[in-house]
C-alpha cells in the first residue's frame, strides 16, 4: 500500500512537470497567466491537473466559424474596398466624428473584417422592462425569420414569454432559430423546447457537455447576446434573459445594463455574425445564404458603426484593441461602466497614461458582487487607478451589468464585453462601436445621471480600507489571471 502510494504520488509530480513545461514552452502564454497556472498545478497538484484539463487548455481550432456566403453578400469585396479606400483617402465619411476616427476603423477592418456601415439608427435601452417589450414588440411583428443567441436564457416568466412568442410565430411560418451558451443556460435542455421544434423551431448550444459539468471547453463560452429579425432589425448589449434583467432578483435589486436596437446596414454584418456562431454550434442545421437573410436596407438614419467580434479563436484580441485605440485617442473624458474592472496591464497603464496627461477619467462599477473573487479583484484595480487621478464611482441603486465605454461625445461602444481577461482573451464577445456624436452625447448623459445614485470612492476612503477587504484583494490579485 505504501508502495503503491509513493508510486501515485511521483506520478502526479511527473505529470505536474510535464505540464509546466508545456506551459511554458509549448503554450505561448502571456507570462502572468502562466505564473498562475504553475501556482495552481504545483500548490494543487492532484486536483491542479484537472482544473487545468477543464479551465486551462487553450482552444486551438484555427476554423471554428467558416461561412461561405460571405462572399454571397459581398463581405470580403467591401473590406478590402473600405481598406484600400482609406489607404488611398478616398473612402467617403458622412460625418466628422467617423472621418476623424478612420484610423480606429482602419484597425477594426484589418484586425476583425469589421465593415464600416453609415445609415443606422439606434435606439438605447438601460432598464430591462423597456428592452424586453420593444423585443417581444419586433418578435410579434417578425415576418420570414427570427435568429435570437443569449449567454443566458431562464425558463422563468420572461422566459417564457419569449419562448410563448417563438413558439406562436414557429406555428405562423416564421423560421426560429435560438441559440444558448451550455454553461452559461447550464439549466437548459432541447427537451424545453420540445414544443418549439415540434413547429418547426431550431434550437442549438454552444460547446455543449459530454457529461453534465464535464465540459473540456469549459472555459471558452459564448457570452454574445444577438437578436436579427427579419434581417431588418436588431439587437446588442449586456442583457441576458431572465428575471433578474427584470430587476426581480431581491439579491441584486434593480438591473442596470445597456442594450441597443439597431436599424440600418449594420444589420447584414450583425446577421453574419450570429450566422458563423449557428453553423458552429448546429449538428446538421447550417444556415444557407439565402436574400432574405441580407434584405436590401432602406437608409434609417446616419449612426456609423462597426460590429466587433472577439473571441479565443483570434490571434489578437479585436475588441480589447479597440478599446485601448478609444483611450489614446481621448482628449476630454473617459466614461466607463463595467460590472467587472480586470485589466491587464496594458489596460491599466492606457487608463494611467489618460490621467496623467489630464483626462477625465470616470469608472462606474457595481456596489455588489455577483462574483467575490472578481469583485475584491475590480476593487484592488479600480483603487491603483485613484492614485493616478481617475473618479470612481460605485453605483448603489442596484447591480451595474452595462458594458460602455464613451469618450468626447464622438465615439463610442456597448457590447458584450466586460473589462477583463475572460473577455479579452477567452469568452467569444461582440461589441458595436459608434461614430456618432449625438448618440455617444447620448450615451455620456445617462452615465452621468447614474453619477446621481452613485457613492464616490475617493483615494482617502480607499486607504482606510479593512485589512480584511485588504487581504481579500490580495488573494484576488493573485489568481486573477485565470479568473
Amino acid at each position: 500500500m505504501t508502495e503503491f502510494i509513493s508510486f501515485s504520488v511521483t506520478a502526479i509530480l511527473i505529470l505536474n512537470i510535464f505540464l509546466a513545461i508545456a506551459l511554458i514552452f509549448l503554450e505561448r502564454r502571456d507570462a502572468t497567466s502562466t505564473w498562475a497556472w504553475l501556482l495552481v498545478l504545483f500548490f494543487i497538484p492532484f486536483f491542479g491537473f484537472f482544473i487545468y484539463l477543464m479551465l486551462g487548455r487553450r482552444l486551438r481550432e484555427k476554423h471554428l466559424f467558416r461561412w461561405e456566403g460571405r462572399s454571397k453578400i459581398g463581405i470580403d469585396q467591401l473590406i478590402d474596398y473600405q481598406i484600400a479606400s482609406i489607404e488611398e483617402n478616398s473612402l467617403e465619411f458622412r460625418n466628422k466624428e467617423t472621418e476623424y476616427y478612420k484610423d480606429m476603423i482602419y484597425l477594426h477592418l484589418r484586425n476583425n473584417d469589421a465593415v464600416l456601415t453609415q445609415d443606422n439608427a439606434v435606439e438605447i435601452f438601460n432598464d430591462g422592462e423597456e428592452k424586453f417589450n420593444a423585443l417581444l414588440q419586433d418578435l410579434e411583428r417578425a415576418k420570414d425569420h427570427i435568429h435570437i443567441q443569449y449567454y443566458i436564457i431562464r425558463l422563468d416568466t420572461l422566459g417564457k414569454r419569449i419562448l410563448d412568442v417563438l413558439i406562436r410565430k414557429a406555428q405562423q411560418g416564421v423560421q426560429v432559430r435560438l441559440l444558448y451558451d451550455d454553461m452559461g443556460s447550464r439549466s437548459l435542455r432541447k427537451r424545453h423546447f420540445k414544443e418549439l421544434i415540434q413547429h418547426g423551431g431550431q434550437v442549438e448550444a454552444f460547446f455543449p457537455s459530454i457529461l453534465p459539468l464535464i465540459n473540456p471547453r469549459l472555459n471558452y463560452r459564448n457570452h454574445r447576446k444577438i437578436t436579427v429579425i427579419d434581417g431588418r432589425i436588431g439587437y446588442i448589449g449586456g442583457f441576458n434573459i431572465g428575471d433578474e434583467y427584470l430587476g426581480l432578483n431581491k439579491k441584486f435589486g434593480y438591473w442596470r445594463d445597456t442594450h441597443l436596437r439597431i436599424e440600418g446596414s449594420a444589420l447584414h454584418p450583425l446577421q453574419t455574425r450570429f450566422i458563423l456562431d449557428w453553423n458552429q454550434a448546429s449538428a446538421n442545421q447550417d444556415i444557407e445564404y439565402a436574400d432574405s437573410y441580407f434584405p436590401a436596407i432602406p437608409r434609417k438614419g446616419s449612426v456609423s458603426m462597426q460590429i466587433v467580434s472577439s473571441g479565443p479563436d483570434s490571434e489578437w484580441e479585436q475588441i480589447k484593441d479597440g478599446y485601448l485605440k478609444m483611450i489614446s485617442r481621448a482628449k476630454k473624458y473617459i466614461y466607463i461602466q463595467t460590472p467587472y474592472f480586470i485589466p491587464d496591464v496594458s489596460f491599466v497603464d492606457a487608463l494611467r497614461i489618460a490621467c496623467l496627461s489630464g483626462v477625465d477619467v470616470r469608472i462606474m462599477i457595481p456596489n455588489k458582487p455577483d462574483h467575490l473573487f472578481v469583485y475584491w479583484a475590480t476593487y484592488s484595480n479600480v483603487g491603483y487607478l485613484l492614485k493616478a487621478g481617475a473618479r470612481i464611482f460605485i453605483y448603489d441603486n442596484g447591480f451595474l451589468h452595462a458594458k460602455k465605454i464613451v469618450i468626447d461625445d464622438e465615439v463610442s461602444t456597448v457590447g458584450t464585453a466586460n473589462i477583463d481577461v475572460r473577455s479579452f482573451k477567452l469568452n467569444f464577445e461582440v461589441n458595436a462601436f459608434i461614430y456618432d456624436r449625438e448618440t455617444s452625447h447620448e450615451l455620456a448623459e445617462l452615465f452621468e445621471q447614474d453619477l446621481l445614485l452613485s457613492t464616490e470612492l475617493t483615494l482617502n476612503m480607499y486607504k482606510a480600507r479593512s485589512m480584511t477587504i485588504r487581504l481579500k484583494e490580495s488573494i484576488a490579485n493573485l489568481i486573477s489571471p485565470i479568473l
